[in-house]
């Protein structure tokens, strides 16, 4: 926990400055805030920067934790106590909650009712994979809408939720436009949402928006795990064309339709095929990701498992 020793970080500066060897001090801290503003006073310019999720399905397998379903990762999520240790979600996710609030959140806003903010959290929730509206946010949750992005933006900085931007070929356009908000682990989405066992799920109405939640949370951990800053974003235009995540690296374009589906239906390429028509993106590169076990490659397009998606 770096942060809770300033003094190093001039220490560390000196020895740094003196020599020249990469790599040589690794620094951890969960307090993202104050360690971020550390390292910009003391180290600015002689660091590289990691970010660490929760864990990924493919370090689970590596782990040989395995799921007998899907539902299961969906209901426990990511986070490494509750496999660690063997804490129940039920158990869990409440206390993270409210050290959350404590340790994090009353540094940085002046929140006098935590009850207020966890009410917010909650109606972030029922709209996870939904794009944000500020003022219909602001309405319901009973706060002003200058409070709404402030909360919202501690909570990006936190890495409870991230927010995918829509795709515009100006790239200025992408700046404006309102993007679409995710939780980062699907297990604290759950929770928020209410359920209380993996069997509630599949009866949930909002149970598309958290298999889509997961599989875009695992395009993130794939891109930081690999040092990578995530280039993807959603599409949607003005004919209610829409499809779920775009993927641009080295000038090449991917599109990904998420379907909470066990089974392969063409149809599921239908916005894909018209959206990589106006992109420009090639037939090989739309992909329908689902709860299917099989992953079938194609010419004109490939199903993908869930737990194959974006590679190691």
């Amino acid at each position: 926990e770096i942060q809770r020793a300033p003094k190093l970080f001039s220490y560390i500066q000196t020895k740094v400055d003196n020599d020249n060897t990469m790599g040589k001090y690794v620094l951890s801290g969960s307090h993202n805030f104050s360690l971020m503003e550390k390292i910009s006073q003391s180290l600015a310019g002689r660091t590289a920067i990691l970010t660490l999720t929760p864990f990924s399905i493919s370090e689970l397998k590596t782990a040989n934790i395995l799921f007998n379903d899907i539902d299961e990762i969906l209901f426990n999520g990511f986070y490494p106590a509750i496999y660690d240790r063997g804490i129940s979600p039920n158990e869990y996710f409440p206390s993270y909650i409210s050290t959350y609030i404590e340790r994090d959140v009353r540094l940085l806003q002046n929140i006098s009712n935590a009850n207020i903010f966890i009410r917010f959290l909650k109606l972030l929730a029922t709209r996870s994979g939904q794009v944000l509206n500020y003022t219909e946010l602001s309405k319901e949750s009973g706060i002003s809408v200058p409070t709404v992005k402030s909360w919202l933006s501690v909570l990006n900085q936190s890495y409870i939720i991230y927010e995918l931007q829509p795709y515009y070929s100006n790239i200025s356009k992408r700046l404006v436009k309102s993007p679409k908000l995710y939780f980062y682990d699907v297990g604290l989405l759950s929770h928020l949402l209410g359920i209380k066992e993996k069997e509630e799920l599949t009866r949930h109405s909002l149970y598309g928006a958290i298999f889509e939640t997961m599989v875009v949370s695992e395009y993130m951990k794939q891109k930081y795990f690999n040092a990578m800053i995530p280039d993807a974003y959603f599409y949607r235009d003005t004919n209610q064309l829409e499809v779920d995540l775009i993927d641009e690296e080295n000038g090449e374009k991917k599109a990904y339709e998420i379907k909470a589906s066990r089974t392969m239906d063409r149809k599921y390429f239908k916005n894909l095929v018209k959206v990589a028509e106006i992109l420009n993106i090639k037939s090989e590169n739309l992909y329908c990701i689902y709860k299917g076990e099989k992953t079938i490659y194609g010419e004109n397009g490939s199903f993908v498992n869930f737990s194959e998606a974006f590679g190691e």
